[in-house]
């Protein structure tokens, strides 16, 4: 998939201003609407310029469209292909449809679909109709100790509401968020009624916040399940011993390395992971660590190892 330059659709710069663009796209609709326009390519281009002129007059797409292109200027897509950077919409508020966006976008391209999920409402809103509001999703990130313990924090998120004369307008709000227990990564917490306005006064939809846990300097997060890598000696690996360990929870524990352990070898305690019904586990991956040779009794130590067991690894290779 290509990064599509809307700028360069509609003949503009990237600090075009809002009248800017409602000028080009007038210009543009007039030279390739299909029913006056003598172009052989009219309705491609026009469907280019349709859905350029969506992103770039709407504030809060037009907000996280830049701060893609930033990414993709400073190299965030070296093989030529786009992709959306993790967390780029972190931050951002805006609607998604569970089938990426409503009928009447049908035509817009697979960029476009990818990235805003068709987030236009606008007409919508304007009509006079009893409906629920829609929900909205945003992503949160927190650290591990929260998940494990729990927390209360604040966010804060950028988002278009409706005016009292209807009109859409970019706003940043602040909002309380209770972090429960065991909270893992791809869950989702539901604020209720914050989501966008009921029509005819109907309720307000949710907001989902999407849960990502930040990366913690020792214990790497899958679903409820934490994984460490506990560096060993090759005594320690080689006759078994009894080391400590810290756990998820703040304490220390002992656990028994195997005699003849492996690099990579893991170990599970059971239950030491993120709590919920079942707790998660905590699983320790082996590395067996090498002391230096950068001193004469260490050189001499290795050497006697070596006379003493000798080994080779690479017996299996044939060589």
């Amino acid at each position: 998939m290509d990064f599509k330059d809307y700028y360069k659709t509609l003949g503009l710069e990237r600090g075009a201003s809002e009248d800017e663009v409602r000028k080009a796209y007038r210009k543009l609709a007039r030279k390739y609407h299909p029913d006056v326009s003598k172009e052989p390519d009219a309705d491609q281009r026009m469907r280019e310029v349709n859905e350029a002129n969506d992103v770039l007059r709407d504030k809060e797409k037009r907000a996280a469209y830049d701060q893609l292109a930033d990414h993709v200027a400073r190299g965030g897509s070296p093989d030529g292909g786009f992709k959306p950077p993790p967390n780029w919409d972190e931050g951002f508020e805006f609607h998604r449809g569970p089938n990426q966006g409503p009928a009447d976008h049908a035509d817009f391209s697979e960029f476009f679909s990818s990235v805003f999920g068709a987030a236009e409402r606008r007409e919508a809103e304007r009509r006079n109709y009893r409906a629920r509001g829609e929900d909205h999703h945003a992503a949160i990130e927190i650290a591990l100790e929260d998940a494990l313990n729990g927390a209360e924090r604040e966010i804060t998120l950028r988002s278009q509401e409706l005016t009292a004369d209807g009109r859409p307008e970019f706003k940043t709000r602040t909002l309380a968020v209770k972090i429960p227990p065991g909270v893992h990564p791809g869950q989702y917490i539901r604020l209720a009624g914050q989501g966008m306005p009921g029509h005819g006064g109907e309720p307000a939809g949710d907001l989902y916040l999407e849960v990502r846990i930040a990366p913690h300097k020792l214990y790497r997060v899958e679903d409820r399940d934490l994984y460490m890598t506990l560096p060993i000696t090759p005594t320690e690996g080689a006759l078994g011993a009894q080391v400590k360990v810290p756990t998820p929870g703040g304490g220390v524990v002992e656990v028994t390395v195997p005699r003849n352990a492996r690099n990579g070898l893991k170990l599970r305690l059971k239950e030491r992971g993120l709590p919920g019904k079942p707790p998660g586990n905590l699983y320790l991956l082996l590395e067996i660590a090498l002391p230096p040779a950068d001193t004469d009794a260490a050189r001499q130590a290795y050497e006697q190892l070596a006379q003493a067991a000798p080994f080779d690894p690479r017996r299996h290779l044939g060589v």
